[in-house]
């Protein structure tokens, strides 16, 4: 699935695959903006953990777990 995380103040987003559900992603979310952790902790499927304060978050965008299809669609 997709996941695209925007920084306050940066011109920049994170974006990347992960193997996690849309349900964990949006806990591990919630639980950031709620103050429940101060740190939001994703990884994606190379291995890379990515580690954004929550307080600089300005948005986190989760797609669809649908694969992409290859190839002409008629």
């Amino acid at each position: 699935m997709d996941v695209r995380i925007g920084i306050q103040n940066s011109p920049r987003e994170i974006g990347f695959e992960t193997s996690q559900s849309a349900e964990e992603v949006e806990r591990q979310v919630s639980a950031a903006l709620s103050g429940q952790s101060p740190l939001l902790k994703l990884a994606d499927d190379k291995g890379t953990v990515y580690v954004v304060p929550a307080a600089s978050l300005a948005y986190v965008e989760i797609g669809s777990e649908e694969s992409r299809r290859v190839g002409f669609v008629a």
